[in-house]
């Protein structure tokens, strides 16, 4: 089977290196702060002015004034802070933030990322995902590998406008988890497949070159 977006949010928790300063994402992203645990010593950052954010909150917890990028009602763990989001894209810019969690439309194999825009349709602006894909130290795309009709999203080349280029380290999908060589043009590398997925049906989902690295069964 596989993974939901729960899932995939779990898997991609496992990925952030303990004592990291990470950024998620709105969407699937913003699933992994009820995944953390407490070893893991995870200080999530939000582009909106919020270092030490905790995960959603019980509902005799509610804040409407603590809210992440997605505007989504968060917590705050102590020794948390607030400031204005001028100080908050500077750290970004300053690239102290370890590991950026981005949702995505599309992944190219050169690590290309699109995930603010789709043609016809109305959007608010591309928010701090710029920010995000350039100014993390290491990006991590979730994503479902098929969109709504069925193709796959990740590509050869993204045929969305690009939020930015070369900027994916690692993509988690339903599927499996893949790496990216961003420097060259090696391509795609499965690691891992979800619990029942197969070869097959993964490169089937599949719309650029994959290499077969340490793929399994988990």
């Amino acid at each position: 089977m596989p993974w939901d977006r729960d899932q995939i949010a779990t898997r991609a928790a496992q990925e952030l290196p303990s004592g990291s300063v990470v950024n998620l994402g709105i969407g699937i992203p913003t699933l992994i702060s009820n995944h953390l645990r407490p070893e893991q010593n995870i200080c999530l950052h939000s582009e909106n002015g919020l270092l030490g954010m905790g995960p959603f909150p019980r509902e005799d917890e509610v804040d409407a004034q603590i809210i992440n990028a997605g505007k989504q009602t968060v917590t705050i763990v102590d020794g948390g802070s607030t400031f204005d989001s001028a100080l908050s894209f500077a750290m970004i810019r300053g690239r102290h933030v370890d590991v950026a969690v981005l949702g995505a439309m599309q992944v190219s194999q050169r690590g290309d990322l699109a995930n603010w825009m789709v043609p016809g349709k109305k959007v608010a602006g591309i928010g701090g995902a710029m920010d995000l894909a350039t100014g993390a130290r290491k990006v991590i795309a979730v994503m479902q590998q098929r969109d709504r009709k069925g193709r796959s999203k990740l590509l050869d080349s993204c045929t969305l406008p690009l939020t930015a280029m070369r900027c994916v380290d690692l993509v988690i999908t339903d599927l499996g988890v893949l790496r990216v060589d961003r420097t060259g043009n090696a391509g795609f590398e499965l690691v891992e497949l979800a619990p029942g997925v197969s070869e097959d049906e993964f490169m089937g989902a599949t719309g650029a070159s994959v290499r077969l690295g340490l793929a399994k069964s988990a």
